[in-house]
């Protein structure tokens, strides 16, 4: 770990909750919403966004539903960029592109609207933890069944050992705070 790793870590890790066999038996979940209980932290983080992007050329900001939206909102305004709302199935009215993806745990369906999505568009895709990169792919698809491109993904948290990088790959991905197991 480099030094900002260890500072991201440091601030982030103390905030951030574990909760034991959620949404199933087994499953260790990592809760972001210590994040927005500490507004310090829920800054630092959108602050860390800033930075990490600022020079990027970045066209759009894609949040994931729903923690996704968190991050990337705020994200989203101080950049000046469009906000893009990749959603469930079935939450948004008219036209849609659609990708079904497997879960960790389950599977689902997302969809963006079709307006939202420009050609040649350079999109960073923000959720609030990357486990298996299932969503991330599937929200990846929907990017490029626009004519877009995803340039980079960011999530607070990463489970690397789950091996996220191998499906999303050769996108960058950047995390916060990573965990090596889903061990309390």
């Amino acid at each position: 770990m480099n030094e900002q790793n260890n500072k991201d870590f440091e601030i982030l890790d103390k905030v951030i909750g574990r909760i034991p066999d959620f949404p199933k038996a087994g499953v260790l979940f990592y809760d972001i919403t210590g994040i927005l209980r500490h507004p310090d932290a829920f800054k630092y983080t959108i602050d860390r966004m800033i930075e990490l992007y600022k020079d990027n050329k970045i066209d759009a900001v894609a949040g994931i539903e729903s923690r996704g939206f968190i991050f990337a909102a705020p994200f989203a305004e101080k950049m000046g960029i469009p906000l893009i709302l990749i959603r469930k199935k079935g939450k948004l009215p008219g036209k849609t592109y659609t990708c079904k993806y497997n879960l960790e745990y389950a599977t689902a369906e997302i969809e963006v609207h079709c307006a939202d999505i420009a050609r040649g568009q350079r999109i960073l895709l923000v959720d609030d933890l990357i486990a298996t990169g299932g969503t991330l792919a599937a929200a990846k698809n929907l990017v490029e069944q626009g004519g877009a491109s995803v340039t980079d993904v960011f999530g607070v948290i990463g489970l690397p050992f789950l091996n996220y990088d191998r499906v999303l790959s050769p996108v960058k991905v950047t995390t916060l705070v990573n965990y090596q197991s889903e061990k309390m």
